[in-house]
């Protein structure tokens, strides 16, 4: 079973985002499989402490982009078939491209010294 006590909570954006992105990074890393259970909406408020509203927030959005299942006899369940792996995976290092580029045009970096840095520090 999942658990959220490896997630670090930061002020930039909403906690139910981080908690949804959470979830996705595991996918993408291969340390949450289709059919793994997550824990109770209860449980994971206790595990960041934080309000239980907040985390039916961050269920409601996993199970709205599919790749969170919720019934009420197996409760919530990580549901992903090679569609959503793939769109998770690029959702994410889009995500993680975009906000480098960003970084790096706002301290002023050309292109091309960008690729000197990536290929020298890449290893």
């Amino acid at each position: 079973m999942l658990n959220f006590y490896e997630l670090k909570l930061n002020n930039k954006e909403p906690v139910y985002v981080q908690a949804a992105r959470y979830v996705k990074r595991k996918i993408v890393l291969g340390e949450a499989m289709s059919g793994d259970k997550l824990p109770s909406r209860r449980e994971v408020a206790a595990q960041l402490q934080i309000n239980p509203n907040t985390v039916q927030k961050a269920f409601k959005l996993m199970e709205d982009e599919g790749y969170v299942r919720t019934s009420s006899t197996l409760g919530s369940v990580i549901y992903v078939d090679d569609e959503v792996r793939a769109r998770i995976e690029t959702e994410l290092t889009s995500g993680l491209v975009k906000e480098f580029i960003g970084s790096a045009k706002e301290i002023n970096l050309s292109f091309k010294r960008v690729v000197e840095l990536l290929s020298e520090l890449w290893d």
